[in-house]
């Protein structure tokens, strides 16, 4: 999994070549513990080699701070929009 720095409130990871409850696993994980600046996750998953991962972020993925999921034009990424956390 390749997470890069959030650009202002924009964070993106790649989670391709990892098994779909690993992904899930570090997700979560990782929505726990990203900053409170951070207002979107973009979920890099691909689609070419099978729509697992893909589906487990559309349909699987559950969090308290998961406000909304939004398709993208690109198949193989969804936009996750966070809820703002209290400082």
């Amino acid at each position: 999994m390749k997470v890069s720095k959030p650009r202002t409130t924009v964070m993106e990871v790649d989670i391709h070549g990892l098994m779909a409850s690993d992904a899930k696993a570090r997700l979560e994980h990782l929505l726990s513990h990203a900053a409170p600046e951070v207002e979107e996750v973009v979920v890099i998953h691909g689609y070419s080699r099978g729509t697992v991962l893909r589906d487990m972020v559309r349909n699987q993925l559950k969090h308290p701070r998961i406000q909304t999921k939004l398709l993208s034009l690109n198949q193989g990424q969804t936009r996750i929009l966070l809820k703002k956390t209290k400082k």
